[in-house]
Formats: C-alpha cells, structure tokens, sequence
C-alpha cells in the first residue's frame, strides 16, 4: 500500500526530484515506510510505501527490462502470482517478488487494456517513454483514490489533493459546484472534487496524457443484473460461499500482521468466518464501543469473536469530539459528512497497534440490497398514482405557503415525486430541487443556478442502470456514487491516516460480477434485506442474534451530541461573523435552524453536521495552509511560493 503522485510538465521543461519530493512529503503517512521518485526531463514520478509483499524487494519505481517503462502503483494485485507465471512464459524476466513488477510487463504485452486483467485495488501512474504518454488507472470499484489536474499544459496526479497543492497552490480554487454536491450528499461525487481544476478519476476508468492532452475512458462497469440463476438457492448458497471464501483468502496473503474490523453485524461476521477457516492461528479482530448504549455495538462484536475464537481486542472510546473534528477536517482536503469517519478512524487507530492488514466488510449493502432506504423508497412506489398535476401543486404552490413547523410537510414533498426523484431526495441533505434551498444566500444561489444540477448525474446513473426492475437499479446508482465517494473514500482516509491498509473481500470485483448477475430474490425476498447473504451467515454458524438485530453500523449519537457536548462549537461557529461572510448562507436561516433543533421542535442534526464540517473544512483546511479561493502562482514557476505556504495547524 503506498500513496503516489506526480507531474507532466511542458515540453522542454524540466521537472526536478525535489518537486516531486515536496508532494510526496505530504502524503508520508500513506507510506511511512519508504521513499521512491523518478524524475527525467518533463515527468516526475513519486510514491510513499507501506511495505505489504516483498518488505525488502518491492522498492518503486519499478521499471521493465530496458527502463522504458517505469510504473508507481498504490494498492494490491491479488492474481499477481499467476500473472507473473504467465508474463514468465512469454520471456519476461522479474527482478522483484512484488505484486508491482508485474503492472510493467503487463503494460508491454497489452497497453492500456492491461488493467482489465488486473484483479484487486489500485492507483497506477505508468510513464511510457517510447511512447511519451503517462497513463492513469483506477481500480473497478473506487477502493483506491486518484485525483488530477491539467493545469497551465501541465498534468498533476496524486493519491490525495494536497500533493498536488504542495507544488501548484494555485489549484485550491473551491468550486462552488463541488460545494453543492456537498450540500446534497455529504460527500462530493467523482468527478467532481472541491476544487475548479482538479478532478477524480472515476473508479472503472482510466486517463491516456500525450502531447498535453488527456483522454479519459471507462474500462469496466457493472455488469447486467438478473441475468443468471443458479437454479436453486442451494445451488446459489453452495457458489456464494466457494466465491466468497476464495475473495477472502486471497486477500490474506501479506508479509506483515494482517487481522479484521469485526463490528458485529453480517458483513464483517462473515468476512470473519471465512478467515477463520482459512487461519492455522486465531484471527485478529478489532472492534470499538461507546459508552452511550444506544450506538455500542462492542457487546455484539464480541458474540462473533467467540463464536469464532479470534483474537480479539477491543476499545471503549468517548472520544473528545472538538478535537478529533478539528484533526479529522484538517486532514481530509474536501469537506466529508459522514460522521462515522470518527469510529471509523478510532478503530483503524486501534488495529494499526497490532496489524498493518486488515479485512473489512464493506459492501455487502450495495450488492445485497441492505440499507433501509431500498425498502422505504419500495414501498413508496405505490404512490406512483398520484398524478404529476396534484404533485407539481403541491410543491409549487401548497408546499411553500405551509408553516416550517407542519408535521408531513416535507414526506407529502417525497411521496408526490416519482420514483428515482423520490430516492434521490430521500438520501440528500440540502436537496438542490427548490425545496429548501431558502438556507443559500442570494449570491451563492445566484453562482450555482447555471451549474450541473447535483441529481443530474445520479439520474444518469439510475435511467442507464444494467437492471429493469427498481431496487438492482437502486444498488447499481449507489456502487456508483454512496459507495466510491462516501464509504471506500472514508474508509481509505481514515485507515491510511493509522498506515493501515484495508482490504474488501466483498467487493472483490469478480464477485462483484456474479453477484449483480443473481436474480432479485436472491436478494430480497418478502421484505428481508440480504436475504440470501443472512443463509450464508446462518450456514457459517453465526449466531442468531448477529442476524436478526436492527441494522446500526457506525452510527453516531448526533442528536445527542448537537444538543450537549457540540452545542457551544455548533452556536459559537455557525454564527460567528467570520463564517456568515463566506456568503454561503443566510444568517437568518441558520438560526432558525439553531433555534428549531435545540428547543427539541425538529431534529436537523443532519444539516447541522454538515454546515458544521463544511466550516471547520474551511478553517482547518485551507486557511491552516495558507490556501485561497483564487489563483496564486505556481511552485513550478516560484520555487518560493510553495515555500512561504505555511504547514497545517489546529483551528482553535
């Protein structure tokens, strides 16, 4: 596991290794354990390593036979082994034992397309010389980010933001479009990012730079769903437990203590189980509570340890929110809303003490239909007869003139759109339809009405779904959106802040295809979520009462929080001068907001975290750098500027 980046200057520049160095730099925790840059002429190639496979060999850049080829790789390639017999075969010679060496070799044999016989995560920055192009790829399902740039003819690359702004501060231009994202999801959607010039690169997809010019083109996607039935359920049963144990155990392979996340719920139950029957030794399990009862989940966590006689270590925390937020946004170089970033890095922070590997159980919900709202918004299709006339008078003109504080005003909104509008409304925070977008200000309303309306891209999403009938439809917009930019993205933030690395049995991509392939009712049946996922717990022996709880997952005691130990920082921050003259709000918007949820009338703890983070994004982030909303010129051009950019402190 490493963090790279790098840059493509103009032709006849010269790009240095202390350039690239500077970049590097900022990411060391991706990497703590080595350095490696390559720097010829215009392109400049740098990546941190956490040593994973091959601790005193896999030193990068790695470079094929005649050193035409160099690569930089962030990730891990699970079929390496096999790969590297084949590409032996065909005359190849290795001089590592590293999964990297094989990205090089393969490159020569098939291009660009090597990536599709690549199975695992990744970030790839591969410099062709012969051909004078650098190629980007990321891998199928966004387990591993990559941002880029082109700015002023020049490409720049990184593992996170920061790398690129540590030599082109220039760059941290906040686009209010990135913004409104956040506002919507609480999480900005690749492509976007918070910045005008720099863009993700979507999961599935790659980028080809030449003679100043990229192109960008999607390499994977999904697959049809429904598609194949085993037969049986025992049939299905019998192939999701062979598919899913070998995803596992591939995933075990390390050179360095490799355990689990266990939070007691069915996915990381079963990741569990299978490591268990693969492991000589017990496995190492990891899990949190808090001291709230009503969000700790330890006293289930501990039920599957011993079900399956791990390892186990766990850690009660009551972390001190103020701080940990003031770290977290200081760290994370786009706003994030989730605030189960917080367990999230505790329990990563408690693994890293024991193991540099880990397995999680992300996933399961996207492929199995698990979240609540897949049910909510199903059951909601019966008000799909409500005609669109009495829908749009009720929104337009009934909706409006309704006291804020009406009870069902905002669910009559819901039930009278149709079916994909209702979901997307149903999972966004600040919905850019009209409804409440009365909180903007008239300015920053006035800068986002002629942007790309936030669903516009999930709509997409939903109407060119490989499925016809609605909830596939449902999991296919999520593993494009929900799953890449919210959960891979915090879950690689908050693991490689600890230099841990995480790995995902259950979206092992491969199992990702069969699985999207199975018919609905291998999913969801009669109302059960996960329906043939929960046979193949109760098959591994998971205790019932693992299976029949309500689903938590990280949740965190927001109201709660709003209400006691954040109340002060909510009102003192929301309201202080220095935040209303962002020009982002309304002032008078935000204390009704204040006023409404702590006098107990609506609970808008949801909203209130993300206008909190998005604050604290500003202050801790890019005022703590030193960073503005307009152009400054570049380190490439001023070696001075980048450094009279100040390092990174806590907001008080």
């Amino acid at each position: 596991m490493c963090g790279i980046a790098g840059i493509v200057g103009r032709e006849g520049e010269t790009i240095t290794a202390d350039q690239v160095r500077r970049m590097t730099d900022s990411i060391v925790h991706r990497g703590p354990d080595d350095e490696g840059i390559y720097a010829e002429r215009n392109i400049g190639l740098g990546m941190r390593r956490l040593s994973i496979i091959d601790l005193s060999g896999g030193h990068q850049p790695i470079y094929n036979e005649d050193r035409s080829i160099v690569v930089v790789f962030n990730g891990e390639i699970y079929n390496f082994l096999e790969l590297r017999k084949e590409l032996e075969k065909r005359g190849h010679q290795f001089r590592t034992h590293s999964d990297t060496e094989v990205i090089v070799h393969l490159y020569e044999e098939r291009g660009a397309d090597c990536v599709t016989k690549l199975r695992g995560m990744f970030a790839i920055a591969l410099y062709d010389a012969k051909r004078n192009v650098v190629l980007l790829a990321r891998d199928r399902l966004g387990k591993k980010p990559l941002y880029y740039a082109e700015h002023n003819g020049r490409l720049f690359f990184g593992s996170e933001i920061k790398a690129m702004l540590a030599v082109a501060p220039e760059l941290a231009a906040v686009d209010p479009e990135g913004v409104l994202q956040f506002f919507c999801y609480g999480y900005i959607p690749d492509p976007y990012s918070a910045f005008r010039k720099i863009k993700k690169l979507p999961p599935g997809y790659l980028a080809e730079f030449k003679s100043g010019k990229i192109q960008v083109r999607q390499y994977w996607d999904v697959p049809a769903y429904g598609v194949h039935d085993p037969g049986s359920y025992e049939a299905c049963l019998e192939e999701m437990e062979s598919r899913l144990a070998e995803a596992v155990r591939i995933r075990m392979i390390s050179d360095v203590p490799l355990g689990a996340l266990l939070s007691g719920g069915v996915d990381s139950s079963i990741v569990v189980a299978l490591m268990a029957q693969e492991s000589s030794a017990p496995v190492k399990t990891f899990s949190i509570g808090f001291r709230k009862a009503d969000f700790n989940e330890a006293e289930y966590a501990r039920i599957a340890a011993e079900r399956f006689g791990t390892d186990h270590h766990e850690l009660v925390v009551d972390p001190d929110i103020t701080e940990t937020l003031n770290h977290l946004t200081g760290m994370m170089e786009e706003p994030f809303g989730d605030s189960s970033m917080i367990p999230t890095f505790c329990v990563s922070q408690l693994a890293r003490r024991h193991v540099t590997v880990a397995l999680s159980g992300d996933g399961g919900d996207e492929l199995f239909a698990g979240y609540d709202r897949y049910i909510v918004n199903y059951k909601r299709r019966h008000f799909e007869v409500i005609p669109d006339w009495v829908g749009r008078l009720y929104r337009n003109h009934v909706y409006p003139r309704l006291p804020l504080d009406v009870k069902g005003r905002k669910l009559a909104w819901n039930l009278t759109l149709k079916t994909r509008e209702r979901y997307l409304d149903g999972v966004s925070f600040l919905p850019a339809a009209q409804r409440d977008r009365g909180l903007f200000s008239e300015d920053f309303a006035a800068n986002t009405r002629d942007r790309t309306d936030p669903f516009h891209q999930f709509e997409k999403y939903y109407d060119h779904a490989p499925a016809t009938d609605l909830l596939s439809r449902l999991m296919y917009l999520d593993t494009k959106t929900y799953l890449p930019a919210d959960i891979l993205t915090k879950v690689d933030r908050m693991s490689m802040a600890n230099s841990l690395e995480m790995r995902c049995p259950i979206l092992d991509h491969v199992f990702v295809e069969w699985v999207a392939g199975l018919p609905l009712k291998y999913k969801f049946r009669n109302g059960t979520r996960k329906f043939m996922f929960k046979r193949l717990a109760e098959r591994l022996g998971i205790p019932p009462e693992l299976l029949n709880r309500p689903k938590q997952g990280f949740s965190m005691p927001l109201v709660h929080w709003m209400r006691n130990e954040l109340k002060p920082m909510l009102v003192e921050m929301l309201l202080e001068p220095r935040t209303l003259q962002r020009g982002y709000f309304k002032p008078e918007a935000i204390r009704s907001l204040l006023e409404e949820h702590f006098r107990g009338r609506r609970n808008h703890s949801g909203v209130l975290w993300i206008l909190l983070v998005f604050e604290l994004w500003h202050r801790n982030f890019l005022e703590a750098r030193g960073y503005t909303s307009h152009d400054r010129t570049s380190t490439l051009d001023s070696v001075s500027a980048c450094d009279a950019v100040p390092s990174a402190r806590m907001a008080r």
